[in-house]
């Protein structure tokens, strides 16, 4: 694994890589308020037959926040990613994302879908907030409390924020120490509460099931869908078959699996990769 920075736009974005240069190249898009340490255990497990590239997106890990709110948009990030990719220098590649991050994947795949090889979403891109029930303003006020909160001692902060009562593993471990920031003898979630509010707002004001019928349908996509909660489980099943009909992508049910499923089952990704890509 090596980390370095490279420069895109204004600010300095933090990237991770594993693997050879030679080797095909899978780049990893990961949700709100995580890091581009989401995909280890995937990545440890592929690096010998892949380029695993990973950032951490604006506002999260060692990569600044954007300065301007209207930068979070779909269309924004979109164009903002592909220069991304053009710094790197990486022609074509598979999209690997999770839950915020595959927002983000459909919207950079209905402008530069050439590109593209593939696409696996991580739970994410098909959850609408047209049937969330709760307003941009109430959820965005959330995230930018729930951002700002902290705990005391680090075993605390690993068991309220990170894993619970989920597996844990040194490499998970790993990345959970880049999701902590430490002020004042306090831990705090590395993100803060107005990158979380800014990112909530652009996801009501760009819908993806708006532009599901626009993605192309020749592209080999496929969404891994959790199952737990339970309580969720008809609101995912409905948003996740509107998601199938309009893009025409495969959706596969993920059973014991949480909105975490990379951690929870990293198998379940791992084998899709070597069985598609």
């Amino acid at each position: 694994m090596k980390r370095y920075f490279i420069q895109v736009g204004d600010i300095d974005v933090h990237v991770t890589e594993w693997g050879s240069v030679d080797k095909s190249i899978i780049f990893c898009l990961h949700g709100l308020g995580s890091t581009s340490l989401s995909f280890i255990e995937i990545a440890e497990a592929l690096e010998n037959d892949y380029r695993i590239v990973s950032i951490d997106a604006p506002g999260h890990g060692k990569t600044a926040a954007f300065p301007h709110s209207e930068k979070y948009e779909m269309a924004f990030l979109a164009d903002w990613l592909d220069c991304l990719i053009k710094v790197l220098e990486i022609d074509n590649f598979y999209f690997l994302s999770h839950s915020w991050g595959s927002f983000v994947s459909l919207f950079y795949l209905n402008r530069y879908a050439e590109k593209v090889l593939g696409a696996i979403l991580i739970d994410g891109g098909y959850q609408t907030k047209r049937r969330f029930g709760v307003s941009m303003e109430e959820e965005a006020a959330f995230q930018e409390r729930d951002f700002e909160e902290h705990v005391d001692t680090w075993d605390e902060f690993l068991d309220v924020a990170v894993f619970g009562e989920s597996r844990r593993t040194p490499s998970l471990l790993t990345a959970a120490r880049d999701l902590a920031l430490l002020e004042d003898g306090k831990y705090y979630w590395h993100a803060r509460g107005v990158t979380g509010g800014n990112i909530i707002r652009a996801m009501h004001k760009d819908e993806t099931e708006d532009i599901y019928e626009e993605l192309p349908r020749s592209l080999d996509m496929v969404l891994l869908r959790a199952t737990l909660p339970e309580s969720r489980e008809a609101d995912r099943s409905l948003n996740a078959s509107i998601f199938e009909r309009g893009t025409g992508a495969e959706v596969k049910v993920v059973s014991g699996a949480s909105h975490m499923l990379h951690w929870d089952d990293p198998e379940v990704v791992i084998r899709e990769i070597k069985e598609r890509w």
